[in-house]
């Protein structure tokens, strides 16, 4: 064995040592972090199941005393879970249509045909993201009230199918990504844009299309200020909404309201459980795509 041969042989076990440490502080910071993430849902999950007047006790019971399962039914049924959850569900499912419909179709446009003045609207895109939401409130709730649609879902579904610029960015960048040879081989086959866009295109970003159905999807079904501004009438509200009945001006039903707010976070968690796959790549595949 030579002298170089030698000492490779003698790093090797460090090298595997330093490795295991490397490992192992991965697993304790990522540990610490899905703790600091878990435990409010734990605590909201325990508070939902104890009596209202123990839940300030000092010190608090992470465990509690006595498992009031009917807390749930008691909340569900003060809320009117069920209407208030279809209400929920048709607009998060129409917005979520909505947004990757017009966001792939304008994403496309401006990343795969030449037309005059292309750069110039993605950079109008790119400006208007910048601009803070709260901007548009006043003059939007004033235009959708002349066209007579408070109490009606049209101003919390028809915005969606506009486009958002944030996801149009998204989508545009992964367009980029692909080559534009099979653009090309599909035009010679007599394929005009929509063939190309829905039939080759869209199941190449997949994954990307996933990452929209997500963000989408919990930005539509937290949504507070909108169902807040245009849905006055009970039978309209949304879950947002209906958790607000169990807090008073003098007094809060905490009991109920974790029950029932951890009854609203569910669909969410199942969501995301369900696509976490095609989120992780999604996301991956934006990082990879360089701004062009």
């Amino acid at each position: 064995m030579t002298v170089t041969g030698g000492i490779a042989m003698k790093k090797l076990p460090s090298i595997k040592r330093r490795n295991r440490i490397m490992i192992v502080l991965r697993y304790v910071i990522l540990s610490s972090f899905a703790i600091t993430m878990v435990v409010p849902l734990v605590w909201m999950f325990t508070v939902s199941l104890k009596a209202n007047e123990t839940i300030f006790v000092i010190p608090p019971d992470i465990v509690p005393r006595e498992f009031n399962w009917s807390n749930y039914s008691i909340a569900l049924k003060q809320m009117d879970f069920l209407r208030s959850f279809i209400n929920t569900l048709l607009i998060t499912v129409t917005c979520v249509i909505g947004q990757s419909l017009s966001c792939t179709l304008v994403a496309y446009g401006i990343s795969r045909i030449k037309f005059p003045g292309r750069k110039i609207w993605f950079y109008a895109i790119i400006a208007s993201m910048m601009l803070p939401g709260m901007i548009g409130t006043i003059p939007v709730f004033m235009f959708f009230s002349s066209l007579g649609w408070v109490n009606t879902f049209l101003p919390l579904i028809v915005p969606a199918f506009l486009g958002s610029p944030f996801y149009t960015f998204l989508l545009r960048q992964t367009f980029m990504g692909i080559s534009r040879s099979f653009d090309e081989a599909a035009r010679i086959d007599g394929a005009g844009h929509l063939t190309i866009l829905f039939r080759i295109l869209v199941p190449m970003i997949k994954p990307a299309l996933m990452v929209i159905v997500i963000m989408a999807t919990q930005a539509s079904w937290n949504d507070y200020l909108n169902p807040l501004l245009y849905l006055h009438k009970k039978e309209l509200w949304t879950l947002s909404i209906a958790i607000k009945a169990f807090t008073g001006q003098y007094s809060t039903s905490w009991n109920l309201f974790m029950a029932a707010d951890f009854v609203y976070l569910l669909p969410i968690l199942i969501v995301f459980i369900v696509l976490q796959r095609y989120f992780m790549s999604g996301l991956g595949s934006l990082n990879s795509t360089a701004l062009k």
